[in-house]
């Protein structure tokens, strides 16, 4: 069973660029698919960006394409998601999710979350 660390989040004034990066230990890290959500105060859950087993397919929501990238690092078993041209609404508490998966593909909502970390823009 994999577990996720998230990190990175803090205060930026709008327009600036943060790094998240969510650490998975406790599994093959090269079986799961990797995908970062956020939820907004008084909002739901929603997803942000997916990456593929192989890292080869990667998928964005609408709001955040052009701005943010998702990789992923097999050495450290790390996923990242570069956040850049932030805005007061990508203010959120961005969660790592894994799913254990047999394909290559990406956007499914795995079983396995971390702590989440929160990111604030400024306006």
């Amino acid at each position: 069973q994999v577990q996720l660390v998230e990190s990175g989040g803090g205060l930026v004034q709008a327009g600036g660029s943060l790094r998240l990066s969510c650490a998975a230990s406790g599994g093959t890290f090269s079986r799961y698919a990797m995908a970062w959500f956020r939820q907004a105060p008084g909002k739901e859950r929603e997803f942000v960006a997916g990456i593929s087993r192989s890292g080869g397919r990667t998928l964005y929501t609408d709001s955040v394409k052009g701005r943010f990238n998702i990789s992923r690092d097999y050495s450290k078993n790390t996923v990242f998601l570069q956040m850049n041209s932030l805005k007061p609404e990508d203010t959120a508490v961005y969660y790592c999710n894994a799913d254990l998966t047999n394909s290559d593909l990406v956007g499914k909502i795995g079983d396995y979350w971390g702590q989440g970390t929160q990111v604030t823009v400024s306006s």
